[in-house]
Parts: structure tokens; sequence; C-alpha cells
């Protein structure tokens, strides 16, 4: 089914949607090793459950969530990003987007823009929070564009930032301010 903005649902992901995240999550893992700080046979040695924590939503309100992006017909889950905000009392004001993926049948149709559009309504309305911060492939010139696009600004660049199987890949760092 084409998916475009009417035919997407962002919602909070729970622990309902442990299978369905942790699946999308490996698919990610393995098609871009470049793109996430997990391996995909890090992830599947830890198992769905490392994700648990996040997944309860207990601290939600503080800035730790993750979302997940839903066909209308809410039996497939084609995107996911997460927050995580900083726990050091001196960096409370900051947090990071996490684990940000959308399924090639569901890419260039809006999926990532309504994540990061939700993603950041939401952290627009914690307290204390002033500052949305990540790392992007520097060559990956789709989602670098898509994170400017809703505000975020290159602010530096992380020279070998992941080393996927020997080789060495750069990261630009990004923050939007709330």
């Amino acid at each position: 089914m084409p998916l475009n903005d009417q035919t997407v649902l962002v919602r909070q992901l729970g622990l309902a949607d442990r299978n369905d995240y942790f699946q999308l999550r490996l698919r990610g893992l393995k098609a871009h090793p470049d793109s996430f700080g997990q391996s995909y046979e890090e992830a599947l040695s830890k198992g769905p459950s490392q994700h648990d924590v996040l997944l309860q939503g207990s601290c939600a309100a503080e800035g730790d969530f993750l979302l997940g992006a839903y066909a209308l017909d809410r039996t497939q889950l084609v995107g996911v990003v997460g927050l995580l905000r900083n726990p050091s009392d001196k960096q409370r004001h900051k947090a990071a987007v996490i684990g940000m993926y959308v399924a090639p049948e569901a890419a260039g149709r809006g999926v990532g823009r309504a994540l990061l559009t939700e993603l950041l309504a939401r952290a627009g309305r914690i307290e204390g929070l002033k500052q949305i911060q990540l790392l992007v492939g520097s060559r990956n010139e789709a989602a670098r564009k898509l994170y400017e696009s809703v505000g975020f600004h290159k602010y530096g660049c992380e020279i070998g930032a992941l080393n996927v199987y020997g080789v060495l890949h750069d990261a630009d760092l990004m923050a939007h301010f709330l």
C-alpha cells in the first residue's frame, strides 16, 4: 500500500510493540550498518528485551521514549525513532535522537518527517529540555537534508565515528534548539 502523510499513524511504542520494533530495528541494522552505533550481531545477542526500559514508557514525560510509524491499517510498523535524555544534572537540557529508521517500502513518503515532527513536538513539551542532538553519517545526504528541513543544524563532524568491519565512517553532529 503506498504511504503518504495521511496514511501514517505515529504513536509512542509500548511493550506490546516489542517484537515489531525489534524486527524493524534488525532490518535497519542489517541494511545500514554504518548508520547505527549497535551492530546487527550485538542486537541479536542482546535480544528484544534490551529495549524494554524505553518501551515501558515510564520515563517518556522526562524525555526517554520510542515512537513508531504505522500504516493506517495499524498492522505494519514502517518507521521508528527514539529520544534519550542525558541523565547528567549539567546536561539534562540535552537529549539525543536515536535509532531513526524507515523501512525501504515506506521511504520517500513522509514517514521520517512525520516521526521527527512528532518527536520534536513531544520534546518541546518537556520541562527543561532545550536541545536535541543527533549523529548522521557524513555521506548520508538524504537523512541530513531531512534533519535540516525540520530545523537541525550541523555543528561539527566526528572523524571515524563508527568502525564497521574495519572501515571507519565519519558522522556529522547536528542540533535542534527548542
